[in-house]
């Protein structure tokens, strides 16, 4: 499930991208003469949490003080980014809709269609005190907050194999120079170090994500992400290409990853059956492993930071990674009590449990406590544990780029990746993208 959320922010980028000429056009929010708001949904498994929540509200005090009831739209994951965009640019848009944050909604706060949540959120204590601020943080534009963070968090994480690293007397790498001694036993032992689904492309952008953190701090891509392309050429981009080849070169993904994919289970089956001893993923590896690899997964998988890059000026605390999802509010929605009252059950600790159930964990600040009730305690507090602790949680880039430049982008890092570019070129390229 968390997979196909995360790749299905590609065709939103191209949605919200194209709303530009038709979101200024947009008259409304989604309000019924009876005050009923309009909530659109990624309508996949986890809605059933958003279904609760909208049974909940509806039946609160809240609803009644507010003259406000909510009607939750689940749309179908492939036609949710062209639903949205069309909804957005007519008098029926939806007062409240999911979305992926950063980019996914920059189109619509151009078109100045986005409530602006900052003020809101610092002056209710319930929202400000209710989400890791990281994961808050992670989802604004320019500094100011559109969302509500309402599912689970998937920051990227280094899993290793218990086995493998026991065998040959190992273990998880905390610097850069342990991770490439490690490479170094386990090349000379026969065994790829790291599995890569490279036909996919966007598990490589993944390692210039944390790259580009450890060397440089997420200052370096916050400029980036705020519209500045010349921040392609801060030295912590290069140094952090170059250090993607030097692997590669290596062989630290073996020599046939450009053809291994992700999404077909190519990769996850590298890694659990040994052929691959780490595997550097979203959280949601651990759902994939359990699923197709459940002896993997409970005896042998392990999990670890992304390594510290000796001389860097990045955090090892810091996680790239997606956040969450969020709720973004209508600018025009007729009831804007009401939707700030159903968005605050996202903070109450009911919400955060049917999260768990659900095997997600939740952003909220009351989670720490909830969660011996998920599939994996152990790696939940992880987790959770990981992205509380973090100063800094960098959205994936591909999400928080301008729509317009994701996929451009992710063509660049591939030529990097499989030789077609060096990485001078991988920078001057990327500078070019507007």
């Amino acid at each position: 499930m968390e997979t196909y959320s995360r790749r299905w922010f590609l065709a939103a980028g191209a949605a919200a991208g194209a709303a530009a000429g038709l979101t200024a056009c947009g008259s409304g929010g989604g309000s019924g003469a009876d005050g009923t708001l309009t909530a659109f949904v990624y309508g996949d498994d986890a809605a059933k949490v958003q279904s609760a929540a909208v049974s909940r509200f509806n039946a609160s005090a809240a609803a009644r003080t507010t003259k406000g009831r909510v009607r939750l739209e689940k749309v179908p994951g492939a036609e949710y980014p062209a639903k949205l965009r069309t909804a957005m640019g007519s008098p029926n848009a939806p007062d409240v809709f999911f979305n992926w944050g950063g980019g996914s909604i920059k189109a619509y706060e151009e078109a100045h269609q986005l409530l602006d949540l900052t003020g809101t959120i610092a002056s209710d204590p319930v929202l400000k005190d209710g989400f890791l601020p990281s994961v808050l943080a992670a989802g604004a534009l320019g500094g100011r907050a559109y969302g509500i963070p309402m599912r689970g968090m998937q920051p990227v994480i280094l899993f290793y194999n218990k086995r493998l690293f026991t065998e040959h007397g190992l273990k998880a790498p905390a610097t850069w120079d342990q991770l490439l001694d490690t490479n170094a036993k386990l090349k000379k032992a026969g065994i790829t170090p790291f599995a890569l689904g490279g036909a996919d492309i966007w598990p490589e952008l993944m390692w210039l994500e944390y790259l580009v953190d450890r060397i440089g701090g997420p200052k370096v891509f916050d400029r980036i992400k705020n519209g500045d392309s010349a921040g392609w050429g801060d030295p912590a981009v290069l140094k952090a290409a170059r250090t993607v080849r030097d692997l590669i070169d290596d062989g630290a993904f073996g020599k046939g990853f450009s053809s291994v994919a992700y999404t077909n289970g190519g990769a996850p089956a590298a890694f659990a059956k040994g052929k691959a001893a780490m595997h550097l993923m979203g959280s949601w590896e651990y759902s994939t492993q359990l699923g197709k690899f459940p002896d993997f997964a409970k005896k042998d998988l392990g999990w670890c930071p992304f390594p510290e890059f000796e001389g860097g000026a990045g955090d090892i605390r810091n996680v790239v990674g997606n956040p969450t999802n969020y709720w973004s509010v209508n600018a025009r929605t007729s009831n804007k009590d009401a939707a700030l009252a159903f968005l605050r059950d996202c903070a109450s600790e009911r919400y955060a449990r049917d999260l768990i159930a659900n095997g997600d964990i939740p952003a909220t600040s009351n989670a720490a406590k909830l969660l011996d009730a998920s599939p994996n305690p152990e790696f939940a507090r992880f987790q959770y544990r990981m992205v509380q602790n973090a100063p800094a949680f960098t959205l994936s880039w591909d999400q928080a780029v301008d729509p317009n430049a994701s996929t451009p982008m992710l063509t660049e890092v591939n030529k990097l990746f499989v030789g077609k570019s060096s990485p001078e070129r991988f920078v001057s390229a990327l500078k070019e993208l507007k």
